[in-house]
C-alpha cells in the first residue's frame, strides 16, 4: 500500500542510496508540478520526502514546500532544517556534529574499510547513521570477510555506548536488534518518486538511469505494470528473510539480477553478515543486563539464503 511521495525538486537532487546521480546541470521541477505532485500527495493521503539539490532554491518553492507536512532530505552543503543529511565523503562526514539529526553516509567499500575507526566518534554526536555502499556489485568473497572483522570491532565500541546508557542507531548493527519485521525501501509498493519531468518513477535510480522507465504521470496517475513484482510477499527469497534491516534494494536487484524481486549474492551476504553482527551485539549487551527482552535473533548456517534453498 502506498505511504510515500520522494519529490526529487531538481535533476541534480543528492542521491541518498545505493544509485549515483552523474547529472551536473540544474533543472529545477516546474512550480506548477510542484504544486500539483503535493496536491496529489494530499488526495492520496501520503506523506512527502523533499529532495533537495546543493543550491539555495527560490523562497517562492520553499513557501509552497512548506504548506504540507514532510521531511527534507537535504546534502551537507544545505544542511539547514533538513531531517536527514547526505554525505558523499568521509572528510564531510568529520564536520557533521548536529544534534537530533539523521545522517546518510554514501561510501565505496573500500573507503569504508579503511576509514571505519571514525564512524563511532560521529555516531556519539548525532540521532543516526545510516551508511550506503555506492559499490555493492565489487564486494569479493574477501571483502565480506574484512566486513565482518569491521562489523564486529563496531559492536564492541556500541556496546560499550549501551552499557553507558547512550543509545545510539547505526543502520549496520543496531537495526536488526530492533525489527521483528522486514523493514525495506518497498519502492515502487510503499513509495513512488515525482521526478521534475512530471513523472512518476519507481525510486529516483529509475529516473536517473539510462535504462530506467516511468511509471505514470500527474495527468493519467500511476500505471506500474506488475506491481506484484514490488511487494515483498511475490519475492520467493525475501519473504522468507529475517535480515529485517536488508535495504532490498529493486534497483539494484534489476541492475544485478535482471530481476526486480530477486536480491543478488552480494546483497544478501552483506544484509546476512550485518544480521549475525546485531545478533552478536545483543547477546553482548545482555551479559551486561536486560534489553530487549523477548526480542531473538536465530542463529543461521548460510548467509545467502539461496543458498540454503539450493540445499
Amino acid at each position: 500500500m502506498l505511504q510515500y511521495l520522494v519529490i526529487l525538486l531538481d535533476d541534480t537532487s543528492v542521491s541518498f542510496c545505493h544509485y549515483s546521480n552523474p547529472i551536473k546541470e540544474r533543472r529545477l521541477m516546474p512550480l506548477d508540478i510542484l504544486k500539483k505532485g503535493i496536491l496529489w500527495a494530499m488526495k492520496e493521503n501520503l506523506m512527502i520526502q523533499f529532495v533537495f539539490p546543493d543550491y539555495t532554491l527560490p523562497n517562492k518553492y520553499l513557501d509552497v514546500i512548506e504548506t504540507i507536512d514532510h521531511s527534507k532530505i537535504k546534502p551537507v552543503e544545505q544542511y539547514s532544517n533538513a531531517d536527514v543529511i547526505v554525505v558523499q565523503s568521509w572528510e564531510d562526514l568529520d564536520k557533521i556534529s548536529f544534534k537530533d539529526i539523521s545522517v546518510v553516509l554514501r561510501t565505496t567499500k573500500d573507503d569504508l574499510f579503511r576509514n571505519y575507526e571514525r564512524i563511532i566518534p560521529v555516531l556519539k554526536g548525532i540521532t543516526r547513521l545510516n551508511i550506503v555502499f555506492t559499490d555493492i556489485y565489487k564486494f569479493s568473497e574477501a571483502d565480506f570477510d574484512t566486513y565482518s572483522a569491521i562489523l564486529e570491532r563496531l559492536a564492541e565500541q556500541v556496546k560499550a555506548l549501551y552499557i553507558n546508557d547512550r543509545t545510539v542507531q547505526l543502520n549496520i548493527l543496531t537495526d536488526r536488534m530492533m525489527l521483528d519485521k522486514m523493514n525495506n525501501c518497498n519502492a515502487g509498493w510503499e513509495s513512488v518518486t515525482l521526478a521534475p519531468d512530471a513523472k512518476f518513477y519507481v525510486c529516483p535510480a529509475f529516473y536517473l538511469g539510462n535504462d530506467g522507465y516511468a511509471i505514470g504521470d500527474l495527468q493519467k496517475g500511476l500505471d506500474i505494470k506488475n506491481p506484484q513484482l514490488y511487494r515483498i510477499d511475490h519475492a520467493p527469497i525475501c519473504k522468507r528473510c529475517d535480515a529485517y534491516q536488508c535495504r532490498r534494494c529493486v534497483w539494484l536487484n534489476r541492475k544485478m539480477t535482471l530481476e526486480i524481486n530477486t536480491p543478488s549474492h552480494e546483497q544478501c551476504v552483506i544484509s546476512h553478515l550485518e544480521r549475525n553482527a546485531s545478533q552478536q551485539l545483543l547477546t553482548s549487551i545482555r551479559l551486561a543486563g536486560d534489553f530487549l527482552v523477548g526480542r531473538e535473533i536465530s542463529t543461521l548456517n548460510y548467509l545467502d539464503p539461496f543458498d540454503n534453498i539450493k540445499e
